[in-house]
């Protein structure tokens, strides 16, 4: 996975070199863009860190680049920046997802304040992503009459009435049950049924973003 990097866009080569000093100094690692096509063009999917750019640019505007960042599902926060921040400015940016908005001449800590956030919430995201992803997997694992046995509790019936629908004795649906717990790594039912709901959660969103199977 790519280092996390601010990715500054400006049109600007003062604002931007003032902007690299500035995040540079801080020990953070910086790439500069003299558009948004040009940062579009050097980006990838695997990315991470934030992006701080401005709003009024040539070709392609701060705004439209928040809605093709959303566009391509590019996971990096966005800061947007503003020599005429208002209140529609301001309400339209966080409506098309910019973690911030900050009006020129900002203080240097707004900013590395605001960078700080993107960096952490890009990280946490990330990490969350990659947990699900884990439990979709341990979910994988599970047997059928396993799945059968889980979806009884998810619906929090007792050992017994489990063993009733499945026909299957009470000792061998504890087996089973055990087996559920080990293999999804819970330690506690409560944490089993988190766990679960979150994993079909995200395999559900998988399989919606693969798209409908194609006949042959």
């Amino acid at each position: 996975m790519s280092h996390p990097t601010v990715h500054v866009i400006d049109d600007d080569a003062a604002v931007r070199d003032a902007l690299r000093l500035l995040l540079t100094t801080e020990g953070l690692e910086v790439v500069t863009h003299d558009s948004a096509l040009g940062f579009l063009a050097s980006i990838d999917r695997g990315s991470t860190g934030c992006v701080v750019t401005d709003v009024r640019m040539p070709e392609m505007t701060g705004m439209e680049l928040l809605l093709k960042v959303k566009e391509m599902g590019l996971s990096l926060p966005v800061i947007v920046i503003s020599a005429h921040a208002d209140v529609p400015l301001a309400v339209q940016a966080m409506k098309e997802g910019a973690l911030d908005l900050l009006e020129k001449p900002f203080d240097d800590e707004a900013l590395l304040g605001a960078v700080r956030l993107g960096l952490a919430f890009d990280s946490g995201k990330r990490a969350q992503s990659t947990q699900e992803q884990e439990i979709a997997r341990r979910l994988t694992t599970l047997t059928g009459r396993e799945n059968e046995v889980l979806a009884g509790l998810l619906k929090g019936q007792p050992n017994k009435i489990i063993a009733h629908e499945l026909g299957i004795s009470v000792r061998t649906v504890e087996v089973h049950r055990a087996n559920v717990m080990a293999k999804m790594q819970a330690g506690s039912l409560p944490e089993l049924v988190r766990m679960s709901l979150t994993g079909q959660a995200k395999g559900q969103q998988q399989e919606s973003e693969a798209g409908p199977p194609v006949d042959h």
